[in-house]
Formats: structure tokens, C-alpha cells, sequence
């Protein structure tokens, strides 16, 4: 399966990308306009059916949206002049991946715990616990080991939560909505290839939770082999 990876560039006249792509901005509604670009009619799933990875990534230039995806997303489907599109195949770089390789990773991860029943009753616990500081990142080389990568250096650092509110489609929008909450952290660094087919695996199907709001998509990178 070919995997793709699109940056959207929005465009510096459109007022409505740079709301979509901007702080504060509503992950749901950044969702769907992600999933448009995708043909309809797949009625479950469609994210995971297309393979969308998605973050946002804050650069001197403004927001720019990243986009992994098994086909490639149809800029014909944009808004017209919401944003330019350029779109790469990823299969010479996971094919390229051998044990020893040195990598640049980044990802935008919600690091999270979810204590026993015994425990949350004790310590008076939600049923999913944000992690940050060392708690973070050690959640991270755990992640990082089961995707195959053992990690040489590590940054990290907080981002807004993903939040948001899900309406039922059967209930009024006024009295019924789930709150959606997804803490962030990004992880930037340098890691050796451990296991190739354990880490192709965490590429394509991103890391941890939240992932149609924005979490989990792992990108990697060659990186000079350290001395």
C-alpha cells in the first residue's frame, strides 16, 4: 500500500483556511474539512479507511497543514483559493528502513493513562490521566520502542489540547454533546531503526490516542549517523 504525505499551504487571501488551520480553531470542523478531500459515500470509518493522519504545524510562515493518507486527497475538493497542495509518495523512504538507520521523528502525541478502577476510586482519578513533564516522556520511549524505534534524543514540548464538543445525531444539539478533550504533546528527536516492519506499522497507523483531532501522525526523516 503506498502511503502519501500532502502539506496544505493555506492560501495568504483566505480568510476561512486561516481560521480552519489557526489557534482555537474547532478540531472537529478541521476533521471534516480534512475528510473532503476524500470521495464520499463510505458510510463507517472513512478516516481509517483512507489512512488519515493528520497535524498542524506552526511555521514562520504560519499554519500549515500535514496530511498522511493511503491516496492522495483531491485538491479539486478545496474551497477555491483556500489553499495550494503539494502531495509525495512515502514508499522510498519506509522502504529504506533497515535496523541501525538514524532518523529524525516528530509527532504530535496525546500521552495519557488510564489507572484501574481500584486506583481512580482511591486517588479520586478520572479514567484517563494527561502526562507531562517525565511522565510524558516516558511515555514516549514506550511508544517509541513498540514502533521499532529506540530513542537517542528527545524534546518535548506542550500544545493546546484538542477540544472540542460531539452532538448525537439524534438529540438536540442545545441539551445533548459529549465534550472532547485531548491533551497534546509534541516529540521531537533523533532515533535508530530497530525493528523496520514495527516502525512502517506505527507510520501508517499513527501513534496513541485522538487521532481524527489532529494526534498521531509519526514523520520520519533520514538523519546523519551519529559519530
Amino acid at each position: 500500500m503506498t502511503l502519501y504525505l500532502t502539506r496544505l499551504i493555506p492560501h495568504p487571501s483566505s480568510r476561512l483556511a486561516q481560521q480552519e488551520l489557526g489557534a482555537g480553531t474547532s478540531h472537529a470542523s478541521l476533521h471534516r474539512r480534512v475528510m473532503s478531500l476524500f470521495p464520499d459515500g463510505i458510510p463507517e470509518q472513512a478516516r481509517a479507511r483512507f489512512g488519515v493522519l493528520f497535524r498542524v504545524e506552526d511555521t514562520p510562515r504560519g499554519s500549515h497543514l500535514l496530511l498522511q493518507s493511503n491516496q492522495p486527497p483531491d485538491p479539486a475538493r478545496l474551497p477555491a483559493q483556500y489553499a495550494t497542495l503539494t502531495t509525495l509518495p512515502l514508499d522510498a523512504l519506509l522502504d529504506a528502513l533497515e535496523p541501525g538507520r538514524t532518523l529524525h521523528y516528530r509527532c504530535t502525541a496525546s500521552p495519557v493513562r488510564k489507572p484501574g478502577a481500584t486506583t481512580r476510586a482511591h486517588y479520586k482519578l478520572p479514567a484517563v490521566v494527561p502526562l507531562n513533564g517525565t511522565a510524558a516522556d516516558e511515555w514516549w520511549h514506550r511508544q517509541a520502542d513498540q514502533a521499532g524505534l529506540k530513542t537517542l534524543t528527545l524534546r518535548s514540548q506542550p500544545v493546546d489540547a484538542a477540544r472540542d464538543r460531539q452532538y448525537p445525531a439524534d438529540t438536540t444539539r442545545a441539551k445533548h454533546s459529549n465534550r472532547i478533550h485531548h491533551h497534546r504533546v509534541r516529540f521531537d528527536g533523533t532515533a535508530t531503526v530497530t525493528d523496520p516492519d514495527l516502525l512502517r506499522t506505527a507510520v501508517l497507523s499513527g501513534i496513541g490516542r485522538g487521532k481524527a483531532y489532529g494526534c498521531g501522525l509519526l514523520s520520519i526523516a533520514p538523519a546523519p549517523d551519529p559519530a
